[in-house]
């Protein structure tokens, strides 16, 4: 992109935000970025998807084919070179090397590490090649945006807990457990979830977790049940259902009559299925449809040097009014199940209610 049409763009966002919140156009990088580049052709396209991780089922099972499919929709002729960094900051910026060398057209990233992904963006908006930041906000140049409003999303967990607990929130303790440092959505869920909860409940022990490792929140929790005490527990504040995962195993080990409320996030089957069985009290629901249209649209535009169109402009640290399109969690419990994941397709009813799960599910009313 030249420097006349950055600076068209970036000028276009301003307006569009005051005006229409419709932005436009590549994201100006706070340290500076590439001025030079033409647009693309109106041909096929290669568009670069790179995701972080494989232990969160969403990613294979949903983001991947849900943005594949809309990209063909859009663009049957297009190509996608897809990786996964399997949780390796190192790994991701060889492959976003790999894709740079390539010379793909455009970029969907999902970064491991929002940090240290920044000088590969770099080197990518060097290449003009523009990186659409799919969920996490990179650091760096890059030209979009698409997540979900992730304070609301721990805002919606502290809430769904505070509810439950009732008066029990003024006499007992609730241990957090955070995700992992490298992954700035995380600081977003805490800092929403936190929001809600000080001043509401005492947080007895606050666990930030390596990499979302189930079997590291296991540890913690177990490490949280010693120092406090069982009886003292009331709660737990889980950032994903992964973790919850790790969580309730401890619990159960533990001994409890009745399970404390568990919080978590991604709507994994494995959760839906503890909610049913009254193991876990809710998840956070992110329908990854509109999420994944969202950056198969902008990566198809940028690819063309069209403008950008979203609803909003963020900020990262190192670049500023990035075009973003933020899609609103929802709570998921028992009692909503039908009409959420079921209703929207996520699962049908024989995903959840297997055989030891049928009772559950006939006694919640799951159809």
């Amino acid at each position: 992109m030249n420097a006349t049409v950055r600076r068209t763009a970036v000028a276009l966002a301003v307006t569009a935000l005051s005006v229409s919140l419709a932005a436009c156009g590549s994201a100006k990088e706070a340290d500076g970025g590439s001025d030079s580049g033409e647009k693309k052709k109106d041909g096929p396209l290669n568009i670069g998807l790179l995701l972080p991780e494989d232990q969160t089922a969403r990613y294979e099972n949903f983001d991947r084919p849900l943005i594949e499919k809309k990209i063909k929709e859009l663009c049957g002729d297009c190509k996608v070179t897809y990786v996964n960094a399997k949780q390796d900051a190192s790994v991701q910026q060889q492959q976003m090397d790999s894709m740079i060398t390539k010379k793909v057209d455009v970029i969907i990233l999902d970064a491991v590490d929002s940090k240290s992904i920044a000088g590969s963006v770099k080197k990518a908006d060097g290449a003009n090649i523009p990186v659409v930041a799919y969920d996490r906000l990179a650091e760096g140049p890059i030209s979009a945006y698409t997540s979900f409003d992730n304070e609301e999303v721990g805002k919606v967990q502290g809430n769904a807990l505070l509810e439950e607990l009732g008066d029990k929130a003024e006499d007992g303790q609730i241990v957090m457990m955070n995700g992992s440092p490298t992954d700035p959505n995380a600081g977003s869920y805490k800092k929403g979830a936190k929001s809600v909860l000080d001043g509401k409940v005492k947080i007895g022990k606050s666990y930030d977790t390596t990499e979302w490792k189930p079997s590291e929140a296991n540890k913690n929790m177990n490490g949280a049940l010693a120092a406090i005490g069982k009886d003292k527990i009331v709660g737990v504040y889980s950032a994903n259902d992964g973790m919850a995962g790790g969580i309730i195993t401890a619990l159960k080990s533990a001994g409890y009559d009745k399970l404390p409320p568990v919080t978590g996030q991604d709507a994994e089957v494995a959760a839906v299925q503890r909610i049913i069985a009254g193991e876990q009290h809710m998840s956070v629901y992110k329908p990854y449809k509109p999420e994944a249209d969202a950056a198969a649209e902008m990566a198809i535009a940028l690819g063309r040097g069209e403008d950008v169109k979203a609803e909003t402009t963020v900020d990262s640290p190192t670049t500023k009014d990035v075009p973003a399109t933020l899609i609103s969690p929802i709570s998921l419990t028992v009692d909503n199940i039908n009409e959420t994941v079921i209703k929207d397709g996520l699962y049908k009813v024989s995903d959840l209610c297997t055989a030891k799960y049928k009772s559950a599910c006939d006694k919640a009313g799951i159809k």
